[in-house]
């Protein structure tokens, strides 16, 4: 009987402790969004660095013109171009000079370079500027603005875009890519890409 009531008081004890313990909060979806690939971070962006266990480490910073970051312990590292993924590894080989085993977590809480988003406006559900990511397609620009609204020309939609300082229009058929499945019209989309759906004609 003693022993099954030092055992049970082992695993009570156990129970609290892990739930007295904080996780790391998950990556919002600014920071990882779905649908493939992450998003790249950007000059001006703010970033929360968050360390677990370590919260003197763990800061909210925003990401310098000469694209780095400095956060406890870490100076001038280099952030623009990296996922935020790929940027938490690179801060934890730093912080395992001085901190066992770090885990460290980053989400980008605020994105403000225009150049690293990608602008749906127009006919549609809920026009915005999207984060940019790696590998995003028309069809993911379209879906994260609620689809196509109720008096789109969705034929006549148009991409534009900045090529070699110049400001071109690309056609796109953006009715057939929804309704025909015609995914030659679900072009890759660029940093700075401005997706256009007009009104249609009465």
């Amino acid at each position: 009987m003693g022993s099954r009531l030092w055992l049970a008081a082992i695993l009570i004890g156990s129970s609290l402790s892990l739930a007295r313990t904080p996780s790391p909060p998950a990556a919002s979806p600014t920071a990882q969004p779905g649908g493939g690939g992450e998003y790249i971070i950007g000059p001006g962006d703010t970033l929360q660095v968050f360390v677990w266990r370590n919260p003197d480490l763990s800061v909210t910073v925003p990401v310098r013109p000469d694209g780095k970051i400095s956060t406890p312990l870490v100076e001038d590292m280099p952030a623009v171009g990296k996922t935020p993924t790929r940027l938490a590894r690179d801060v934890e080989k730093v912080l395992a000079e001085y901190v066992r085993s770090p885990e460290v977590n980053i989400i980008v809480t605020q994105p403000a370079n225009a150049l690293n988003q990608v602008k749906v406006i127009g006919q549609v559900q809920k026009p915005a500027a999207i984060p940019y990511r790696e590998g995003m397609t028309v069809l993911d620009a379209l879906l994260a603005v609620g689809g196509l609204g109720t008096f789109a020309a969705g034929n006549r939609s148009h991409l534009v875009r900045i090529v070699d300082g110049k400001q071109t229009e690309i056609p796109l058929k953006i009715d057939a890519l929804l309704n025909k499945g015609d995914m030659s019209q679900n072009i890759a989309l660029r940093p700075g890409d401005v997706l256009v759906v007009p009104q249609s004609r009465f």
